[in-house]
């Protein structure tokens, strides 16, 4: 992989960005000198943030903070929140298994995975109204006016806490004055995106708007076995509004939008070593398994995986089952009300809004040819949330001006329910019984056409294959045989329709004020109380009876003390892989509830000073919170290989569902100059984390775990592993190492840097703009897995002392906006670039290096003309100008792992996974077209 020295080096020296932000950086003031934007074009020019609770020009606001107008958006051709990626250096937005789990990151911290129990470290705000989860804001925007992106805790304001920031859009309001505006766009993969509003007055008191947006487009990947694409577009999105202003002291704003899509997401390739070199040999089939091959392979391509999958770089056919589907649908509505009034001595502010967000979304979850697990396509599989929010805000001014003080409360009714019916596929059992004998000591047995994978086959009382396990498991021979044999049918079983339920209430008091000290010094203090109460239950629904069966034959023969080693190693096996995530059909028909409840003082404290009008200077504390949960995955309750009847049944084991609070400690020191055409932020950060809520799938299940430090030396004991033998950190008791003592434990994740944002007009019709993120987001040295310091899991063990997942430590941005006019017919023309340039990071929240990606460059692009006052326009655009491929997450192909090594290869350090197989989210490759838009 490319190092990140060297690459963070090229991105400043020896590309077009890295000089277009040595120009905004260095040669600003002699620009700024030279520049004759009038006064009255750089006050119409000002952005105005509410980032504090009040309107407030960008420059006088003493936080980290990014506004993103609606020209950028327009010219940066964003439709969706993932476009910000472009214009916001310190954030990363992405989607991988489903866009319903898109997740925002801010200074390399968000929150990971499929799992809509945790809550967003950087939840979305859409017109001051909370969305339950950040993926929602995947959705179609509409007319927007402006973007904010605020970075660090939101521990005071925000209607709800959130640990990293938060993204707030605002959508443009009615207007009193008759206007509409339209456009068309196509581009390749058949792209079309139709977009309409119309605004104007219906009284002199009630304006009112209509937005409206269509789009459709191929997908990106092909699915050739079901004649298919996948990851296409086909959704719409209206919202209405009424605007009523009865006296200049009050106004009333009420909002309703729907959207709809239906779609199919998301389709994913193997991981090869063209992609990534620390793959090496891990896609080479070979039974037995060698130090240069991987039996796993060999079993997927003799059950109907084309080799070639596992070597198509960055290819974008899929491989699927036939029958099985990518096929989703998306509802999203709601409605909101917003009130101002001014009441003479203060201002009130109240939003209350009830949304509904149901997403179903189907998939072949093995990303693979053979059928191995799949969700299928069902109206009665879906995620849900029903929110009821209400905010209220009173803010005045007191001491003649000299207190800016803002009290308010919040509080929220949250109801999530998660339907599942994720199940075997037809080939699991062949494939888990040819898992089994390729990759050990039976490996001379295999023969995967025949019962059992075993030549001769498993129930053949003649067959080779039945008497050798006969005969090497001893005693116990005659039950491992039945195991295998009831293995062999686990074919389309699992789950038939789990519930999974949470009602969680949370509310807050908080006040937020500014003390005018003199006319240069202000103080901001904010606090926050915050009461979260959480009630879960689920019921299960499952036809597994291999699952029963298997623990019924050979769980005695895994625990005996007379059974031989073979014995054992067989049970061990063939109980793990009947019982998966604890698919059992001693779970059929059973009912499990907990509770929670957890109540945090947050807050903030800054000072700020502006030594002349055009500087800010300020330093700030902030204290932020996220709330705890429930791991909504019965995978969490338990190991699989003992029935929940031997641990007192299902609901005794409900706590293990639960993790705790994440909470965080930041501290920052910031600059703000502001001439007009010249404007630049310079921010120095420190965030350090306590019980970060960390989620990782391992290639069988979603692990969740609250990760912290340990202020005493573990000792490698947080780095050690039990599984493979010739590895250096081999330890057969890793198990129990790496305990802390509690009073050692304390935060396990800092994220410390800097940012700088700029912006440059250097003549009427010219901007540039460039950002630049230093963000070194590690793990401590010594991590554990709990408050109380117990061990972290040891598919964890490379998180110490690392970067963590999708945190680059360098991203820049910049672009270039040019709009000059043409003769003197009111004729103008647009020329538009932005880029964004990446240093390396690992994708995957267990840091394996086969998830690693190298550094890159996005560039987009936009060239048009428009008439007088932009009436009409034509564009010709392209994203991701140059087609750079790379994935968005790689991660471990589910239950695709091949024998285990008990020498040097595939083992630790290489090969954390072993003979792992790792599939990718591929990133959208470059798209282009052309836009006509028109307005009067």
């Amino acid at each position: 992989m490319t190092s990140s020295s060297l690459l963070n080096a090229r991105l400043l020296r020896t590309t077009a960005l890295g000089v277009s932000i040595a120009v905004a950086a260095v040669s600003a003031p002699a620009f700024a000198q030279d520049a004759t934007t009038d006064n009255a074009e750089d006050t119409a020019n000002a952005i105005v943030v509410t980032a504090q609770g009040r309107s407030q020009l960008l420059s006088d606001v003493p936080v980290a903070i990014s506004a993103v107008s609606a020209e950028t958006l327009q010219n940066s051709g964003a439709n969706d929140i993932r476009q910000l990626n472009q214009v916001a250096p310190s954030l990363l937005v992405s989607s991988t298994g489903s866009e319903a789990n898109g997740s925002a990151r801010i200074r390399g911290i968000g929150t990971v995975g499929d799992n809509p129990g945790l809550e967003s470290s950087v939840p979305v705000f859409i017109d001051g109204v909370y969305r339950s989860r950040s993926g929602i804001g995947l959705n179609e925007l509409g007319e927007i006016d402006r973007v904010e992106v605020q970075r660090g805790p939101q521990g005071t304001l925000g209607g709800r806490n959130s640990s990293a920031g938060l993204i707030s859009i605002y959508s443009k309001k009615p207007d009193f004055n008759f206007g509409a505006s339209g456009e068309i766009t196509y581009g390749n993969y058949d792209y079309w995106r139709l977009t309409g509003s119309v605004t104007g007055p219906i009284t002199d008191k009630v304006a009112a708007r209509l937005d409206g947006v269509w789009v459709k487009r191929d997908g990106f990947l092909r699915d050739t076995t079901n004649n298919t694409d996948v990851n296409n577009r086909d959704r719409y999105f209206l919202r209405g509004q009424l605007l009523f202003e009865p006296t200049d002291a009050l106004s009333i704003r009420l909002i309703a939008d729907y959207t709809y899509r239906n779609e199919k997401c998301c389709g994913a390739i193997y991981v090869d070593n063209s992609v990534n070199p620390y793959i090496g040999n891990l896609n080479n089939p070979g039974v037995p398994a060698t130090a240069t091959t991987n039996n796993i392979v060999k079993v997927l391509n003799d059950l109907g995986q084309p080799l070639s999958a596992f070597n198509q770089g960055y290819g974008r056919d899929l491989s699927v089952s036939a029958g099985r589907s990518f096929a989703g649908k998306t509802k999203d509505y709601g409605f909101s009300g917003q009130i101002d009034w001014d009441l003479g001595g203060a201002t009130l502010t109240s939003i209350t809004a009830y949304r509904e967000y149901r997403s179903g979304q189907a998939g072949d979850l093995d990303y693979g040819a053979v059928d191995i697990l799949y969700r299928a396509d069902s109206d009665d599989a879906y995620r849900q949330f029903h929110t009821f929010t209400q905010e209220v805000r009173l803010q005045g001014e007191a001491f003649d001006g000299k207190l800016d003080w803002l009290v308010g409360g919040f509080y929220a009714n949250e109801k999530l329910t998660v339907r599942d019916n994720l199940r075997f596929g037809d080939d699991y059992g062949r494939f888990a019984n040819c898992r089994i004998i390729s990759g050990g000591g039976l490996a001379g047995l295999y023969s995967p056409t025949q019962a059992g994978c075993v030549a001769g086959g498993i129930g053949n009382l003649a067959g080779v294959g039945r008497n050798t396990i006969l005969a090497a498991s001893g005693a116990s021979g005659a039950d491992i045989v039945s195991a295998f044999t009831a293995l062999d049918g686990l074919n389309d079983l699992g789950t038939i329709n789990d519930r999974y339920y949470q009602n969680d209430r949370n509310w807050a008091l908080f006040t937020h004020n500014i003390f005018h000290i003199t006319d240069k010094l202000d103080l901001t203090l904010g606090l926050r109380y915050t009461n979260d109460k959480k009630r879960f239950n689920a019921s299960f629904t499952n036809d597994n009876t291999v699952c029963t069966t298997v623990q019924g034959l050979v769980l005695d023969d895994l625990t005996s003390t007379t059974s031989n080693s073979t014995a054992k190693a067989l049970a061990g096996a063939l109980i793990g892989l009947s019982c998966q995530g604890n698919s059992t059909a001693e779970l059929n028909g059973v009912s499990i509830n907990s509770k929670r409840g957890e109540d945090k003082f947050t807050g903030t404290a800054i000072l700020s000073y502006k030594p002349v009008d055009d500087l800010l200077l300020y330093a700030s504390y902030a204290r932020g919170y996220k709330a705890g949960g429930f791991n909504l995955d019965r995978s969490a309750l338990k190991s699989p290989i003992l029935p929940f009847g031997g641990q007192a049944g299902a609901q005794a084991l409900a706590g293990n569902l639960q993790f705790d609070p994440e909470l965080v400690t930041s501290y920052e020191l910031g600059a703000k100059y502001s001439t007009g055409p010249f404007s630049a932020g310079l921010t120095f950060f420190r965030s350090d984390f306590k019980n970060f809520q960390l989620n990782t799938f391992n290639g069988t299940v979603f692990l969740v775990q609250n990760i912290n430090g340990c202020s005493s030396d573990l000792a490698g004991g947080d780095r050690d592993q039990s599984k493979f033998t010739g590895a250096p950190n081999y330890n057969a008791g890793a198990a129990a190492t790496g305990v802390c003592p509690t009073d050692d434990v304390s935060w396990g994740v800092r994220a410390e840097g800097f940012e700088l944002e700029a912006s440059l007009v250097p003549a009427r019709n010219f901007r540039m703009t460039a950002g630049l993120t230093y963000a070194k987001t590690k793990y401590r040295a010594n991590l554990v897995g709990t408050a109380s310091g117990a061990p972290l899991d040891q598919a964890l063990r490379l998180l110490p002392g690392s970067n963590l997942s999708n945190a680059p430590e360098l991203v820049a941005t910049g672009s270039v906006t040019w709009t000059p006019e043409i003769g003197s017919s009111g004729l103008t023309g647009l020329v538009y670039i932005d880029g964004r340039m990446t240093s390396d990071y690992n994708t995957g929240s267990d840091l394996f290096p086969q998830k690693a990606q190298d550094g890159y460059a996005i560039f987009n692009a936009r060239v048009g003309v428009r008439g007088p006052d932009e009436k009409w326009g034509i564009e010709f655009w392209a994203q991701n100008l140059f087609n750079k491929q790379y994935a968005q997450v790689a991660f471990n192909s589910p239950f695709q792992e091949g024998g285990t090594s008990t020498g040097t290869a595939f083992a630790d350090p290489q090969y954390p996974g072993g003979r792992q197989l790792f599939s990718q989210f591929l990133a959208e490759p470059r798209t282009y077209g052309v836009t006509l838009r028109g307005k009067f």
